[in-house]
């Protein structure tokens, strides 16, 4: 299993990051539906740093670690 690790401020912005297109255009990162994720990991995943986020929000997500942002809401 590939871990993401992340820093704490990698973990505030990545819990601040809103969706900048599509149908879930707005939406913070981590509110994205399970499946829309997994099927951006199909998909492959955007370059740069959206890319980057999502990716680590497939892992949290796929590895049942949302909880871990319930204090940044």
């Amino acid at each position: 299993m590939k871990t993401v690790a992340m820093n704490p401020e990698a973990l505030l912005e990545l819990a601040a990051a809103r969706m900048p297109f599509g149908k879930y255009e707005g939406w913070l990162l981590i509110d994205l539906p399970e499946s829309y994720v997994v099927w951006f990991a199909g998909q492959g995943f955007p370059e740069g740093r959206l890319g980057r986020q999502l990716r680590a929000v497939h892992e949290i997500k796929v590895n049942g670690l949302e909880y871990l942002f319930d204090p940044l809401r």
